[in-house]
């Protein structure tokens, strides 16, 4: 049975949402999943209302490596992560390196990279590194497939400070359960003169770390960490970190990490990859897990002073694994699925209800900016499509990647940086 979790219960498990850097705009992307974390880039414009036949404008292209790494960008700099990779479509073997790279955004090239041990792991479904860089200021946070958080001048690329979480604080070194070793994939988040991350072991499930030197603000909770990023909401006028991982998600005070609220969510193998999406509108943060997890929405209810959960609907058949999914006013957009096809789908948040959907995809990440929405299938196919609750129309197609792209596209101003495994590249989506 699936309901509010009482506080105890919370400190056997672990959170996740979203909000902005103070002052990231649209011509930014600092973080995972863009300026609020949820892929949508409300202050955009200037996009093309159509693409030409052959796709829109190609301003860069070159080689990269693997790794599912998004790409962060800032005063002009581009941040990804990634491995060499020895085989056909970034399959292995691979280098036993990880490397860190700033690219220039208006033309690819190099500026500087670093390269840290970093053991390979079952890269059985795509080789690490997973979480993506966040950039604070003119500082660059990182985090690799072993836990290895390093801190660098977004500049220069000299280090700064960095931390093993295995080695520094008595981590477990895998990820999630035993027979799944891809390693870390959950990215930072920033907080006021901190970076939240999860950790993993008892009582460290979830850490606040100083920005300035890596010391230890609070740790919290002794559930098992997953790779969905932690985000933060505004509920009741007050901050909640909120972390979906093991058998539920939680909200925190990003402050302390009290434990403020927990709801359970069986995802089934502990594949957790999603950061719950809210909406302030109606308090309402809709989950979901691929396989067998499906989707629930939840809404948040302030009691007396204490925050508690209130079930609206559970739907086992709506699986969104790891690509995002998309909230527009009242619905959710996204491909459910978790095979070769997959279904464009859009789900009233409230009700669970299908207001419609639409066949002839493969699983894809979403991105909307400037009344439009973009779609990056894994199968490397990019969209321009317009989603509204009676219905989507598919504007414009265009063949980007040859491998298997599961990481999410970056949109700056007009222009769109996204990878595969072997490549990454830069598009002129503008009119």
């Amino acid at each position: 049975m699936f309901g509010p979790l009482p506080i105890a219960a919370a400190l056997l498990a672990l959170p996740l949402a979203a909000a902005a850097q103070e002052g990231e705009s649209a011509a930014e992307w600092r973080q995972w999943g863009g300026p609020g974390r949820d892929f949508l880039v409300p202050e955009a414009a200037g996009l093309a209302e159509t693409w030409p036949e052959g796709g829109p404008p190609v301003l860069w292209s070159r080689p990269l490596g693997a790794g599912h790494s998004a790409i962060i960008a800032g005063d002009g700099r581009l941040f990804t992560m990634y491995r060499d990779a020895y085989g056909e479509g970034g399959e292995g073997p691979w280098s036993r390196d990880e490397r860190v790279i700033a690219l220039d955004a208006a033309t690819g090239e190099t500026l500087w990279e670093h390269a840290y041990p970093s053991d390979v792991q079952d890269f059985g479904q795509g080789a690490g590194p997973h979480a993506t860089p966040l950039l604070v200021g003119d500082r660059l946070f990182t985090i690799g497939t072993n836990k290895e958080l390093n801190v660098f001048d977004a500049a220069t690329g000299v280090v700064v400070w960095s931390r093993d979480f295995v080695s520094d604080f008595g981590a477990p070194p895998l990820l999630i359960r035993s027979m799944i070793k891809a390693g870390y994939g959950a990215s930072p988040l920033p907080y006021g003169d901190t970076i939240i991350v999860q950790v993993g072991g008892p009582g460290q499930a979830v850490m606040a770390l100083d920005q300035a030197d890596g010391n230890v603000v609070w740790r919290s909770g002794s559930f098992l960490v997953s790779e969905a990023p932690p985000g933060l909401i505004d509920f009741d006028g007050e901050p909640h970190l909120v972390v979906f991982a093991g058998q539920a998600v939680h909200g925190l005070d990003p402050d302390t990490g009290e434990i403020l609220w927990a709801h359970a969510h069986d995802a089934g193998n502990d594949f957790n990859f999603q950061i719950p999406l809210w909406s302030d509108a109606d308090d309402i943060l809709f989950l979901s897990s691929g396989y067998i997890g499906g989707s629930r929405a939840i809404r948040l209810v302030a009691d007396g002073g204490v925050t508690r959960t209130e079930e609206l609907w559970y739907d086992p058949q709506l699986r969104f694994t790891f690509l995002n999914p998309i909230r527009l006013g009242e619905f959710v957009y996204g491909t459910s699925g978790q095979g070769a096809t997959a279904i464009m789908t859009a789900t009233r948040a409230a009700t669970g209800e299908t207001a419609w959907r639409e066949r002839g995809f493969s699983r894809a990440s979403l991105l909307h900016a400037d009344g439009k929405t973009l779609i990056l299938e894994e199968d490397g196919d990019l969209t321009l499509a317009v989603l509204a609750p009676d219905g989507m129309t598919r504007v414009s197609t265009t063949p980007l990647f040859d491998t298997r792209s599961w990481t999410a596209p970056t949109l700056v101003g007009t222009t769109l940086y996204a990878r595969d495994r072997e490549r990454i590249v830069a598009l002129d989506l503008g009119r």
